[in-house]
Formats: structure tokens, C-alpha cells, sequence
């Protein structure tokens, strides 16, 4: 298996993207899987690294990307160390920050141009991921199939008219990142940054124009996003396929940090999903 972690991608605006690579050798064109994550989350989190190998190893570039302004930094990709940016972060940095790794895709020479299939890109989300994934699914014709993994239903779905009204006052709302115990900021620019562009961040209507193979994942047990998030998804395209693992939650039963080698039993089933899928 070979392995390039932390390339940096120059992003759109101000902080970079870092990027892990694997890939086996196999002397063949691979299509290339590129994995988005949530919120509160980064491309080292539990048990990501290990689900890269397992799809790499079935014939795949994997690709798992740090947003620009997700928190983390450079030096410390996998600690919360630049909050600032994560009261920064929107919706439109984290599309753009796609758009950036898009490119790099067509241009690095970092993975051996045998290796990789540039013009077969699959986007994988996952939780807020989920429904930026959806949104660039839509736009972005260099992307041939979208899996989403616990998504978010809506992108509004934190939005609730109580939270609004004390946000715009303060400027700030306040989220605790239960793992670390950090008080995490979101300034209202993110609530600024939605109604600007409500019509184009509606995963309703993405959903509804989208014309290429879709898979959705969810846990049963996911005590962040309930399933009416997943079936909203597949009424809005009810051409993608729908896929419900029973008993697992949020994170398909990872945590972090995992260091072992032997993957929870759902984590196994959401791979053998994605990797039926894919081919």
C-alpha cells in the first residue's frame, strides 16, 4: 500500500488543505475516492484511516482531505489548535475547498499517472460532509457518483429561530466538542453565509436535478442525525440506492483515537456497502 499524508493543497482562502493519498500499485488506472468530513471532525479522526486502506486495497485511490478552516492546523492536523478559523468556517469555503482538491486531482504528479483515473472521481461525505457532498455532487460534473454516510438531511438543520436570534446578537454561538471539551465558535457569518445563497445550498433541490448513481448509508442507532434525514434523501432521489446498517451510530461504531487493526463489525458493513457500490 503506499501512502503520502499531509500534502498541501493551496486553498482559495487564506489556509491550506491537507490531503492523505493511498493507493496500491497495480500498473492500472484506479478511479478515485474522495472523502469529506464533518463538523468537529478532520481526516485523521478514528477510524478514517483505516476504512482508506480497506477501500484502497479494493482497487481504489483513496483521498481523505482536511477542510481549510476546520480548526486544526498544519502542525497539528488531528488537534482543534486555529478556532478562529473554525468560527470562519461556511459552507461556500468548504465547496470551494473541494473545487481546490478537484484540481490538484487533474494536476498532481504525486500519485503515478498509471495509477489514477483523474476523470472517475466518487465524493464520499459524511455528516455535514454529507450535505456539502451533495451540493458539489450537483454543480460539479468532474464528480461521477455520490455516497453519503450519515448526512445531515438539510444544511439549515442546526438553524432553529430561539438559536438565530441570540446568534445575531452576540455574534457568536457557542458549540462544545464533547471529545475534547473545547468551546468551539460559530460566528454568524455561517448564517449569513446560508440565506446568501439559501437557493444554491438547498440539498432538496440538488437532490432532485441530480443525474448520477448515489448511495446512502445511515446507522440505526445514530443519535445525531435521525433517520428521517436519510429518508428525506431518498424521496428527494429516488433513484439512489438506500442502505439502513442496523445498530450503528454516528461514526459506525469508531472512535477515536483507533489504533488496532480489527474494525467494528458496522465500520465492516458500511466498507463492504461502499465497496459494492463503487464497483
Amino acid at each position: 500500500m503506499n501512502k503520502q499524508e499531509n500534502i498541501i493543497v493551496d486553498g482559495t482562502h487564506g489556509k491550506p488543505i491537507l490531503l492523505d493519498a493511498y493507493w496500491p500499485t497495480t500498473e492500472q488506472a484506479k478511479d478515485v475516492v474522495l472523502f469529506a468530513h464533518g463538523v468537529k471532525c478532520f481526516k485523521d479522526w478514528g477510524t478514517w484511516w483505516k476504512i482508506g486502506e480497506e477501500i484502497a486495497n479494493a482497487g481504489f485511490v483513496f483521498l481523505k482531505m482536511n477542510f481549510s478552516h476546520n480548526g486544526t492546523t498544519p502542525e497539528n492536523p488531528s488537534e482543534f489548535g486555529d478556532l478562529e478559523a473554525f468560527g470562519l468556517n461556511n459552507y461556500e469555503i468548504e465547496l470551494d475547498d473541494l473545487d481546490s482538491v478537484l484540481d490538484w486531482i487533474d494536476n498532481q504528479n504525486i500519485i503515478p499517472k498509471p495509477e489514477i483515473n483523474p476523470d472517475k472521481i466518487h465524493l464520499i461525505g459524511h455528516s455535514r460532509g454529507g450535505g456539502v457532498a451533495i451540493i458539489k455532487a450537483a454543480e460539479d460534473t468532474r464528480i461521477s457518483s455520490l455516497i453519503t454516510w450519515a448526512s445531515v438531511g438539510t444544511l439549515d438543520w442546526m438553524f432553529k429561530p430561539k438559536m438565530i436570534e441570540k446568534w445575531k446578537e452576540n455574534g457568536v454561538h457557542i458549540i462544545v466538542n464533547g471529545r475534547t471539551k473545547q468551546e468551539m465558535p460559530l460566528y454568524y457569518q455561517l448564517y449569513e453565509n446560508f440565506k446568501q445563497n439559501e437557493e444554491r445550498f438547498s440539498t432538496e433541490k440538488a437532490l432532485n436535478k441530480i443525474n448520477k448513481p448515489h448511495l446512502i448509508l445511515q446507522g440505526t442507532n445514530d443519535p445525531a442525525i435521525p433517520i428521517a434525514s436519510a429518508e428525506l434523501h431518498k424521496r428527494w432521489n429516488p433513484k439512489a440506492t438506500f442502505v439502513l446498517i442496523e445498530n450503528a451510530d454516528h461514526v459506525f461504531d469508531g472512535r477515536h483515537p483507533f489504533t488496532g487493526e480489527m474494525l467494528p463489525i458496522n465500520t465492516k458493513k458500511l466498507i463492504h456497502h461502499t465497496i459494492d457500490f463503487l464497483k
